[in-house]
């Protein structure tokens, strides 16, 4: 689970912080990397104005970053909603005591975080199917690393894939690309010499992150009673996001414990695709 130390990257949502990505030029690797992602992108199938502004960063980013690739146990369905509900993650971590992030949704697809360590950001899911999600933030960091508050904007893609293990259960691997676009040559230069020291934390958070994941996945098998108690108790999250958690717990318990086969309940029910502007 996250480190409170930790937690001004504890999300990979929060993944954003504007110090926190590698140079975007740094030398062959990183570069077939950020094209990969960038090919990665749906274009195709997003609006317009959410295509032209994910283009504007993602073509021309200040930094970029891919996170470790991370196969963990998890319900496919249940992936999916914290992926779109990170909400719920710093609920949980909150009644935990182990992190200080806030979040607060403030639309269908658009939250506020606080990292309460100086970062605050706005993230819009403007994408979602069972095997990519792209995100676009707004951040800020004002504190002790930075003599003033650094602005930028980021392009977050979530790419998943579903295997079936020979025990049947479903393995779920997620990557994160992260491009980020600063808006100042100071913010540029602070960035470059942090990256380093910075982008570990986000590589150590994003793999804590997706191992919690899997360990809500897991309890929701085992205790779904205990765990929808859990979500209604959550009481810094939406009532109707408490609600779809606990619908989702019972979902994940019933078909852990259903006769149906595994190949199925990779594509079966899973949430429609869908697209919206900015």
């Amino acid at each position: 689970m996250p480190r409170r130390k930790d937690c001004r990257i504890a999300i990979l949502f929060v993944a954003l912080c504007v110090a926190g990505l590698s140079p975007a030029y740094s030398g062959p690797p990183v570069d077939s990397e950020r094209a990969d992602a960038l090919n990665a992108i749906p274009f195709s199938r997003l609006t317009p104005q959410a295509s032209q502004e994910i283009r504007s960063i993602a073509e021309r980013p200040t930094l970029f970053r891919r996170l470790p690739t991370q196969a963990i146990d998890c319900d496919p369905k249940m992936f999916i909603f914290l992926a779109r509900h990170p909400e719920v993650l710093v609920g949980i971590w909150d009644r935990m005591d182990v992190s200080k992030v806030r979040t607060r949704r403030i639309g269908p697809y658009q939250i506020e975080a606080d990292d309460s360590a100086g970062t605050t950001c706005t993230i819009d899911l403007v994408y979602g199917d069972t095997k990519v999600h792209v995100y676009v933030a707004r951040g800020t960091y004002t504190g002790t690393m930075a003599p003033r508050p650094i602005t930028g904007s980021g392009v977050f893609v979530l790419r998943s894939d579903y295997a079936i293990g020979s025990g049947g259960r479903t393995t779920v691997s997620g990557t994160l690309d992260c491009f980020m676009q600063l808006d100042s040559l100071g913010a540029d230069l602070l960035a470059r010499t942090l990256s380093g020291v910075i982008g570990k934390t986000a590589d150590h958070n994003f793999i804590e992150t997706a191992r919690f994941m899997s360990q809500v996945s897991q309890a929701a098998e085992r205790n779904p009673s205990g765990m929808r108690d859990l979500a209604m108790d959550l009481d810094k999250v939406e009532v109707p996001t408490r609600h779809a958690f606990a619908n989702t717990i019972i979902e994940v318990a019933r078909r852990a414990s259903s006769s149906v086969k595994p190949e199925a309940q990779v594509t079966s029910q899973q949430p429609t695709p869908f697209t919206r502007d900015r």
